[in-house]
């Protein structure tokens, strides 16, 4: 009788052991799955600031497109809204278009920091965009009502000195960039800038995917390689520079002048 009782507490034992096994390898594999999904998406990053007009027009008219045509299903977004200011004394930010500009700057800073989902703060910074777009930015509070948003995270965010605290780490991640940013928007695909190219980011993000879930949006893109060097397109005066950079075009501006005005004069 012992025998048999020790048998069937032998069965469980294996039974349990059993399911542990299982459930464990289970656990692996899915962790596994969901590990290759993470990184099989293509790592995309905007470095903007609220008021500048390129920035403006590029998140209300190009970057919300992957939204609506499922791209984003491959994208690690992240929105990076510091740009071209400057740390004054005392750890101050001094931003390229003023005041308004660093207040937005940091409240789009808290609505990421607030709804950290990609899907959650998107809309809330498009919308504010959009009403910079316009020239109404002092309406940007209105963003709350019109997506139906409780705007106590994000004002909490800013007048508890949290936002502030989060431009000054912005300000450390765009001074950290390698090549260094020029100008913004400064839009950067799996780790490349791509500089003027920028407006074709969803050709780079298509072109970077290595996963098997191709999006819909993918087919019939151009190869953004073939198109930079086949169909150049002029460049876009929207973009900011920052002041570095705007010196030295400043000087090439000059020289290229100088040289085209002496070859005109020169008889071959």
């Amino acid at each position: 009788m012992e025998s048999h009782h020790c048998n069937i507490f032998r069965s469980y034992v294996l039974v349990l052991l059993l399911i542990v096994f299982l459930g464990s390898k289970f656990s692996l594999s899915f962790s596994g799955s969901l590990l290759s999904l993470n990184e099989e998406k293509v790592r995309l990053t905007l470095y903007y600031e609220a008021l500048c007009p390129g920035c403006e027009d590029f998140v209300v008219n190009d970057m919300y497109k992957i939204f609506e045509n499922g791209l984003i299903s491959i994208v690690d977004l992240k929105l990076s809204p510091y740009g071209n200011a400057n740390i004054g004394p005392n750890g101050t930010i001094i931003c390229q278009h003023g005041e308004w500009e660093c207040k937005l700057n940091t409240v789009e800073a808290c609505a990421i920091y607030a709804w950290p989902t990609v899907s959650d703060h998107f809309p809330f910074i498009h919308c504010v965009e959009s009403l910079n777009f316009e020239d109404k930015y002092t309406e940007w509070e209105t963003c709350f009502k019109k997506l139906n948003l409780d705007p106590k995270p994000v004002t909490d965010c800013y007048t508890s000195g949290i936002g502030h605290k989060l431009e000054l780490q912005y300000a450390d991640e765009i001074k950290a960039l390698e090549p260094p940013h020029m100008y913004v928007p400064w839009v950067v695909v799996d780790g490349q800038p791509l500089y003027e190219e920028y407006e074709d980011f969803m050709s780079f993000i298509c072109k970077a995917y290595k996963g098997s879930n191709v999006p819909q949006a993918c087919h019939g893109l151009t190869d953004p390689i073939i198109a930079h060097k086949d169909n150049a397109k002029p460049f876009n005066h929207l973009v900011c520079f920052n002041e570095e950079d705007k010196v030295k075009l400043s000087h090439l501006e000059i020289v290229s002048k100088a040289i085209a005005s002496w070859m005109d004069h020169v008889s071959w």
